[in-house]
Parts: structure tokens; C-alpha cells; sequence
């Protein structure tokens, strides 16, 4: 979950740029509002929170993923306050997995681009005018320590914020301005963090919500219309013929703004290799950005019965429609593995730098490979998940292909029988 928020190189986020802008501008901001805070407080007294919330603010700005994770967070906050309006403000590339999901009403997402810095600015001045006129009574920031969050969280001008707090630790400075400041735990997974924020609504104490964990349960399977799942099949083996008559496994290789958790290219070319001289159809998918991976491993195996899928899906949705049409998903920490929970598709997924007792999905399709070096996880809240690795992520590169090969043919052969 990454600091934010301003870069304009090749029309995207750096994340070093983030780091460097959220600490470099984000911490005089957040002293500077924390001693208005103080002040106005002094003059005026604190705001009063309202009994019964009438519209509440949901702050998600990071990866696509989380949006999944927080989908436990989205129903309880609709089955404690039914009556309660349901916003969010989320970067417009992760709009298509918010509405997909089907959380929230449309008209109620404000989206921030992050495509060029003029386009940013512009839409983060609409995004408060938006907000300040709403005048929403709880903001919950659900972002893991980023400064320009907690500043929207403040300027939103709700009485009550909600927000991860370092409390005693030390660093990760968001200013003193949240009113029900929750404490990170780094032993509890992201999902069962978000429920502790509707908890400490209306929870006091230090920390608040001293509550017990609840049981958490997979998101529900995404519905498709008639005929859907027929017709993203039928164009799939129109498009690639040597799809047909095999059963496929999808491979996600590419390690995306954080290449440490990519399993490595080799180990992706052994496997690939092997799962087709097994007979099993093979294809590489995610991004357009990930295409020369996929063609490297295309072209090391040589096989009819191999193709290269980054970039051909139109959606999201398009994708989890051919999710349905395949085996197996072998991928790395990241969207893809998420999605996967809206399926049934049985999946394994690599954690190393990030740990499944945080991030795993939440579904029992999902299975987890992960080896607990003393230095993992190394991705952290604590760190704005820029690692001290050297780059040899043993904790990946110690998950042999013989292990996941082992797991993957059980996998295969359990849906077989099934």
C-alpha cells in the first residue's frame, strides 16, 4: 500500500517519486494541519460526531487488490449503518475492480488520475470541493500510513476520521489530527484491519476498538450474464486455435511497480516448459508493460501449445470471464491472484517480499507459496514497502520449480476429478 501521489514520468506513478514527494511535502503538511487542528480546537472546541452517520467516506487509493480485501469492511459498514450514504475516493485506474465488485453506488466514487501532474492537480481541487460539499460525517482512511490520505482525510472536513496511527513507534509521521487513531498490527491480515476501522467509529480508549477479531469470509463469486462466460470462451479459441481441447494454465509472471516479488524468469521458463510437455496448454497473461517477459518465456519453450495473452483482455471482467475457461493460475503476489478469489479457478500464488498472513485472498481456492526467511516479509508498512533487499529475493528464488510443479499437478488433477 504505497505513499502517494505525483509523478509525470512516462505518464505514470514512480515510486520513488512517491515516496520522496509524501515524505519531502506530506510531513509539513500534516504538522502544518495538525496545529491548525490544535488551534481551532482551543477557539472553537472539537466537532461533534453525529449518533447515526448519514454519509461516510471511504479513502482506498492504492492497488486493486485491496479493493477485494476490503470487501468484508464494505458489508459490515452497510449492515451497522443501513441507512448511511457510501462514498469513496480511489485513483480512476482501479475504478473498473470498485464497480465490478459492486460495493457502491456509481454516482458515489470520486476518482483522481494519475496520469499526468496537471490532470492530478486538477482532480484532486475537484475531489475536495466534492467532498467538502457532501459534508460527510466519518472519513476512513483505509491507506497504511500515507501522509496525502490522512490530508484528504482532514480537509474532507469530517468530524470523525478514522486512520491507522503509529501510536508509540517510531516514523510514519500522519499528524495528530485523526480522532479515532487505530492501531497498525502487523500480525492481523489487511482485511480483519479495515473491519477494526468500522469498529472504532464509535469506539474510544487508546488504542480504540478492542475488539475481537471477527471470522473472515471469501468474497462472494462474480456473477456473469447469460451466455458471457460462452462467448469470451468461444473468442478466446477463435483467436488462439491451439487453445482448444486442452486444459489451459495461466501464468502470470510480470512483478508489476515491484518487481522483487516476481518469482524468477527461470524458474517461469522451467515450469512453463514442463506443464506443456505434459500436455496442458499454456498461457502467459497481465499487462501490455509485461509483454517482453511473456515473449522471452514464449520463446524459450517453442510450443505450439503456448501463447502470449499479455494485453489481450479489454477488462478486468474479461479476464475473470477467462479465468472460467482455464485450470490453474500460477502467479505472483499481486492483481491477478486477488481477482482470483472471485472465481473458482484454483490458483497459487508466490509471497516472499509481502506475507499471505497480511495479503493472501480469501478464498479456498487460493493456495499460498511462501518461504519465511528471517528477512521476510520485508515489504511493510513500516518501510512504504521499498525493501533493503539487495534484489536476490531468495524467499522466492527457495520456492524450487520442482515444489510448484508438485503442487500445480495436484491441483490439475483435483479439478479433473471434479
Amino acid at each position: 500500500m504505497c505513499s502517494s501521489i505525483l509523478s509525470e514520468l512516462d505518464e505514470a506513478l514512480n515510486i520513488d517519486f512517491q515516496r520522496a514527494v509524501d515524505r519531502i511535502a506530506g510531513v509539513p503538511i500534516c504538522a502544518l494541519l495538525s496545529g491548525f487542528e490544535r488551534f481551532r480546537n482551543v477557539l472553537l472546541g472539537s466537532p461533534v460526531a453525529v449518533a447515526q452517520p448519514r454519509r461516510i467516506l471511504i479513502i482506498l487509493l492504492s492497488e486493486m487488490g485491496s479493493l477485494v480485501l476490503a470487501q468484508p469492511m464494505f458489508a459490515k459498514l452497510k449492515q451497522q449503518y443501513p441507512d448511511a450514504e457510501l462514498h469513496i475516493l480511489m485513483f480512476a485506474k482501479n475504478r473498473e475492480v470498485l464497480d465490478l465488485l459492486g460495493v457502491m453506488p456509481r454516482g458515489h466514487v470520486i476518482t483522481i488520475s494519475d496520469k499526468s501532474l496537471g490532470g492530478l492537480a486538477a482532480d484532486m481541487l475537484s475531489a475536495l470541493r466534492v467532498m467538502r460539499a457532501l459534508k460527510f460525517d466519518v472519513v476512513i482512511d483505509c491507506e497504511l500510513f500515507s501522509r496525502v490520505s490522512s490530508i484528504f482525510a482532514y480537509l474532507s472536513g469530517a468530524p470523525v476520521r478514522v486512520g491507522f496511527h503509529p501510536h508509540t513507534q517510531e516514523g510514519l509521521y500522519r499528524g495528530s489530527y485523526i480522532t479515532r487513531p487505530v492501531m497498525y498490527n502487523p500480525y492481523r491480515h489487511l482485511s480483519q484491519q479495515f473491519l477494526t476501522m468500522v469498529a472504532a467509529i464509535e469506539a474510544s480508549g487508546t488504542p480504540v476498538a478492542k475488539a475481537v477479531a471477527a471470522e473472515l469470509s471469501a468474497p462472494p463469486l462474480l456473477a456473469f450474464a447469460e451466455g458471457e462466460l460462452q462467448q469470451a470462451g468461444a473468442e478466446l479459441h477463435a483467436d488462439f486455435p491451439a487453445l482448444a481441447g486442452r486444459k489451459l494454465v495461466l501464468v502470470y509472471p510480470d512483478g508489476g511497480i515491484l518487481p522483487i516479488r516476481a518469482w524468477p524468469p527461470e524458474y517461469y521458463k522451467q515450469l512453463c516448459a514442463t506443464l506443456l510437455q505434459e500436455g496442458y496448454a499454456l498461457a502467459l497473461i497481465g499487462l501490455p508493460d509485461a509483454k517482453p517477459l511473456a515473449q522471452e518465456i514464449v520463446a524459450h519453450c517453442a510450443h505450439a501449445h503456448c501463447i502470449d495473452l499479455t494485453g489481450y483482455t479489454k477488462s478486468v471482467r474479461h479476464l475473470l470471464a477467462i479465468f472460467n475457461h482455464a485450470s490453474l493460475l500460477i502467479t505472483n503476489d499481486g492483481g491477478p491472484g486477488q481477482f482470483s478469489a472471485l472465481t473458482r479457478l484454483p490458483t497459487l500464488v508466490f509471497f516472499g517480499p509481502e506475507t499471505p498472513a497480511l495479503y493472501s485472498p480469501l478464498a479456498p481456492n487460493i493456495h499460498c507459496l511462501y518461504t519465511a526467511l528471517s528477512c521476510s516479509p520485508c515489504l511493510t508498512a513500516y518501510n512504504h514497502r521499498k525493501s533493503p533487499c539487495d534484489g536476490d529475493n531468495q524467499c522466492l528464488k527457495q520456492i524450487t520449480p520442482e515444489q510448484v510443479l508438485g503442487k500445480a499437478r495436484e491441483l490439475l488433477r483435483a479439478e479433473h476429478g471434479a
